[in-house]
């Protein structure tokens, strides 16, 4: 890792995530085994409560930095590249999204879509396909931001040495209250 990177102290950094050049991560997000972002150029810029997960590729392009906004997910072995993923969105396992491209708040990728240059969707997409296309409309942020949430849960056992934390009565029990909060937008409060 070189000493570019700026992390607020409670992020989750997995030991085996690579991470170069100017790269900045929000307060509560996870990075999980082999993630990997690099900046030689730019820059990469994560929000809070987001999470990069396993095998995931961030880097620059020429031209444009990588900005993920807050409470996303950004699924097991997927690229994003020189792009702009706005909040709760969630990317699928093995999606790509490419240089100048834009992914509005509360939208899915869908699992192995390939989002090509300077695409942009609106807020609450669907998007699926090679290449992408919008196939639906429906605001996803509470669902994404659930998510986030849960990988948010599991970073903190992760840091206590916990590997099996979605399971047990506290899991239930947090599960219940955190799904309640986000039905009101209550678990924004003090956060937006």
């Amino acid at each position: 890792m070189s000493d570019d990177p700026q992390f607020e102290p409670n992020v989750y950094l997995h030991p085996s995530a690579q991470i170069y050049g100017k790269v900045s991560i929000g307060a509560e997000s996870s990075v999980w085994p082999n993630a990997v972002m690099r900046a030689e150029a730019n820059e990469i810029r994560i929000g809070r409560y987001t999470n990069i997960q396993d095998f995931v590729m961030i880097h620059i392009g020429y031209g444009h930095s990588a900005e993920i906004g807050d409470f996303c997910s950004i699924t097991h072995h997927t690229t994003v590249h020189g792009c702009k993923i706005e909040d709760d969105c969630l990317i699928g396992i093995n999606a790509v999204v490419m240089d100048g491209a834009i992914v509005g708040r509360g939208s899915i990728v869908a699992g192995g879509a390939m989002i090509r240059e300077d695409c942009e969707f609106a807020p609450g997409s669907v998007i699926a396909g090679i290449p992408a296309k919008q196939i639906a409309e429906r605001d996803s942020a509470r669902a994404n931001r659930a998510n986030a949430w849960q990988y948010h849960w599991n970073a903190q056992a992760y840091k206590r040495g916990e590997h099996r934390s979605w399971q047990g009565p506290d899991y239930e029990a947090w599960l219940m209250e955190i799904t309640l909060r986000i039905e009101t937008d209550s678990d924004l409060s003090g956060i937006r």
